[in-house]
């Protein structure tokens, strides 16, 4: 019983600091990046990789109901074999994938913040046709999952007031 409250206690005492800082999410009302959330305009995908990508950016920032910004991006992915057999079967590839986004605001057409980013990810092809092509599909949402965050942590951290 000891060690139980011993576990309460150290959690409430690991939390106090969290607290008496004025931590607060950065998309609650008022908070840091408040003023991004259902507000950005995000331009459309022309294909898988790019839906994911947007799927995942309307997921952290909302879907844009009464938009003050617009969001423009180009997003491109390339593989590149990472391990070959000694006959010279590719068993492994990389997946890079690279965005670049600007942030605007929709009256005036002021940059808000604009960047490139780049990431990474890789998917095993060594084993049968189905399991390879669903390993590479995952491994390219995977990717365009990680671009989104990414673009989204820059988005708040360079979100106007």
């Amino acid at each position: 019983m000891w060690s139980s409250d011993r576990r309460k206690f150290l959690v409430l005492l690991a939390a106090a600091p969290v607290a008496a800082c004025g931590f607060s999410p950065a998309m609650a009302p008022g908070g840091a990046a408040h003023a991004l959330w259902q507000q950005v305009q995000i331009d459309d995908p022309v294909e898988r990789n790019g839906f994911n990508y947007v799927t995942r950016l309307e997921e952290r920032l909302g879907r844009a109901t009464g938009p003050r910004f617009r969001l423009s991006w180009t997003l491109r992915t390339e593989a590149v074999g990472a391990a070959v057999t000694p006959s010279g079967a590719i068993t492994r590839y990389s997946l890079i994938g690279r965005v670049t986004y600007s942030l605007t605001r929709i009256e005036g057409g002021q940059t808000v913040a604009s960047g490139n980013l780049e990431s990474f990810t890789s998917f095993d092809s060594s084993g049968s046709t189905l399991t390879s092509v669903t390993a590479e599909r995952d491994a390219y949402e995977r990717l365009a999952v990680i671009l989104a965050d990414q673009t989204t942590a820059r988005l708040m951290a360079a979100a106007p007031k």
